[in-house]
């Protein structure tokens, strides 16, 4: 299936290791055709790691998908009532933000992006990136795989001895599991056996 002619949202969250997984995905994205809205947490557009700092992200993200980075939870609003996407995706998803969007908590133009789609019933993609999915986030996790017009890219357990609560999204997904998102069916099989790749 080509994407050409939809619009879907691409938000980043502060899992600063995991964009170099991502980017790739964002990229795949416009090769089949979608036109990339990117947002962005204040934690990514604001903090320095050992990952890279947060200007070079947005700049690269920008090169990436043609178009300003949205930033703030007024810019990120009217993708609800005057600018709605087709789809939105969330990757990487940290706990801290999966907690918050699993009780509607909107704090952040990520967030904002989602609920917009959400009221709009239109899918948001999760690619999850958590330490505690199989610790105290699980609840929230589970609440989100039984909540409408919510789908996941197939995650998986990365690092079974020395973070045995850690679920990490397998990125390369990402686009299979937006088409179906877009036929409203979860690309199967949500859970797989990450750490063995």
């Amino acid at each position: 299936m080509s994407l050409s002619g939809k619009k879907i949202g691409f938000g980043m969250t502060g899992s600063h290791c995991t964009y170099d997984a991502v980017l790739p995905e964002v990229e795949k994205l416009v090769q089949l055709g979608a036109e990339v809205v990117p947002v962005v947490t204040y934690t990514l557009a604001n903090t320095n790691t050992r990952f890279g700092e947060g200007l070079e992200w947005l700049e690269k993200i920008e090169k990436i998908t043609g178009r300003k980075v949205i930033a703030s939870i007024v810019d990120a609003e009217p993708l609800g009532p005057k600018e709605p996407l087709d789809c939105m995706v969330i990757a990487p998803l940290t706990g801290n933000s999966m907690s918050k969007f699993a009780n509607a908590l909107t704090d952040s133009p990520v967030l904002m992006a989602a609920k917009a789609t959400l009221r709009n019933s239109k899918p948001v993609v999760l690619g999850i990136s958590t330490n505690d999915a199989l610790g105290l986030n699980g609840i929230n996790l589970m609440k989100l795989m039984a909540a409408k017009n919510i789908y996941f890219i197939p995650f998986g357990q990365d690092d079974i001895h020395l973070k045995p609560t850690s679920m990490v999204a397998q990125m390369d997904y990402l686009s299979e599991t937006v088409i179906a998102a877009l036929s409203n069916k979860q690309y199967q099989p949500v859970i797989i056996e990450r750490y063995r790749q």
